[in-house]
């Protein structure tokens, strides 16, 4: 998706210009002749990613303009545009909130590189306010990412769960954001800035969960050195999310039960009950009711639990949120990496739309981090998804150790690739013994590289290996020269 430029300048030939640059660059240009309708596009039509401000305009001036844009909360980076390079003018706009400057007429690699770096200054606050919402309880439904209608109805369900204490019960496949929800439920509530814990109750130890819960006290069985307080009393006075709840075992939901029914938990070894004050929030991607139907499942912790159901939707089922979610994950994995990929290409934002995500939210971020990772332009193409493209990107030759081929020069479509044979790699010797690890791993990588036509990129993919591993294998098994024969 192409970030968006507003060019605020009252002289039309200015902007033309200006628009002239960013269309080389792949921006999205849109105007403004003056402060007020800077403000009503900031404010009502649809925002931008950065803004080019003129500082000299008739009625309202830049600077004006940047300080009422801050007064009403706009935080999108700002560069400022001056003709005079006025030292006192340029100061007082930095002082107001401005990330860089200008003098007109500038060079269009001067516009680009200011822009650039708005952006990323853009990313790195944007990360810093999000991560300051996660780590203080903070986070609300204002940062869900998507405006689906499926999105929106979880929206609305979990602002009105915030309100009130009731027990609620997140369900949904894995990967779908099931603890964002609950973050933004906890940060949306009167509990906000109070701990929020969450525990996986499938990764717990069998012969821990107990105490992992409710605690224990010194001494109370082998190995306790310690006081420990457990997760109920870590989260008093904010919120318990007790994920994949339907993994906790039959004797344990008994305890829970108690523990939710009573406000009070029993520590290992302790002589009288704690009281605690927990929201408990569930989740699962498991169906709860049939478990109850096959006896895994207690019916009354059940029945205690489900109260305030709300599902959350597979990402194949909101496909409208996925550009959204692509440059949130894109701008997040600028900074973490720092890289400076502006987005991606409409064409892959299509390709991604189309794919049906097993894995849901998780796989895409996972996908994204993986291109941004490997990704050399200033676009994500769909040769930087090559699970989901079925297109493989060329392989440099100084990363290969090798000349580039023919094979490492295009990408390969896996449609265009011959049927494998049934049996093409031997086991067996003529003698009907087994042969040698070293002789079929050598057959193997010969057969791989001759179906996928020398491309070594798909080739160590389908053989779940390292593109260097690939490479020392055949030069050990002496292939070299099959690359360049299949590829030719």
């Amino acid at each position: 998706m192409a970030k968006t430029v507003l060019v605020v300048d009252d002289d039309p030939t200015q902007r033309r210009l200006i628009q002239a640059v960013l269309d080389r660059e792949g921006f999205q240009v849109v105007h403004a002749e003056n402060g007020h309708q800077a403000l009503d596009r900031l404010q009502h039509g649809g925002g931008a990613d950065v803004v080019l401000l003129d500082l000299v305009m008739p009625g309202m001036s830049g600077l004006e303009t940047l300080k009422e844009a801050r007064a009403c909360g706009i935080r999108c980076p700002v560069v400022v545009l001056t003709a005079t390079g006025g030292i006192e003018t340029v100061v007082k706009a930095m002082q107001a909130g401005a990330q860089d400057f200008f003098v007109k007429p500038a060079s269009a690699e001067r516009i680009i590189i200011s822009i650039r770096n708005a952006l990323q200054m853009g990313d790195l606050n944007a990360e810093v306010d999000r991560l300051k919402k996660h780590t203080s309880g903070r986070t609300s439904f204002e940062d869900l990412v998507g405006t689906s209608p499926a999105m929106r109805m979880v929206k609305t369900l979990g602002e009105r769960a915030a309100k009130s204490t009731i027990p609620v019960l997140i369900l949904g496949e894995s990967g779908v954001g099931k603890e964002v929800i609950a973050r933004a439920m906890h940060g949306a509530s009167d509990r906000k800035g109070k701990p929020f814990v969450a525990v996986n109750c499938g990764a717990l130890p069998a012969n821990l969960i107990e105490s992992i819960l409710f605690g224990h006290e010194k001494g109370s069985f082998t190995g306790a050195t310690d006081k420990h307080l457990g997760k109920f009393q870590e989260a008093n006075g904010g919120c318990l999310f007790l994920d994949e709840i339907g993994e906790l075992p039959l004797d344990m939901q008994v305890k829970l039960l108690r523990a939710i029914q009573e406000g009070e938990v029993d520590p290992i070894g302790s002589k009288r009950p704690v009281k605690v004050d927990v929201r408990i929030i569930s989740a699962t991607n498991r169906d709860l009711a049939q478990q109850v139907k096959s006896g895994l499942f207690r019916e009354d912790l059940y029945y205690r639990l489900n109260v305030y159901p709300i599902d959350a939707p597979s990402l194949r089922e909101r496909r409208e949120d996925i550009p959204t979610l692509v440059e949130h994950f894109i701008r997040r994995f600028n900074v973490e990496e720092g890289k400076r990929v502006a987005g991606a290409t409409g064409e892959t934002l299509a390709m991604l739309q189309a794919f049906d995500w097993p894995g849901n939210v998780r796989q895409l971020e996972n996908a994204v981090y993986r291109a941004i990772v490997l990704c050399d332009g200033p676009y994500l193409q769909a040769h930087d998804f090559p699970a989901i493209s079925g297109v493989a990107a060329p392989i440099p030759a100084a990363e290969a150790g090798a000349e580039p081929t023919a094979a490492t020069a295009n990408p390969v479509m896996l449609s265009d690739l011959p049927p494998l044979p049934d049996a093409p790699v031997r086991i067996l010797d003529d003698r009907g013994h087994l042969r040698t690890l070293d002789e079929i791993e050598r057959d193997l990588i010969q057969h791989a590289i001759e179906v996928y036509a020398g491309h070594m990129s798909e080739v160590a993919r389908r053989l779940g290996i390292g593109r260097s591993t690939l490479y020392r294998k055949v030069r050990e098994q002496g292939l070299e020269g099959l690359i360049e024969k299949a590829a030719s």
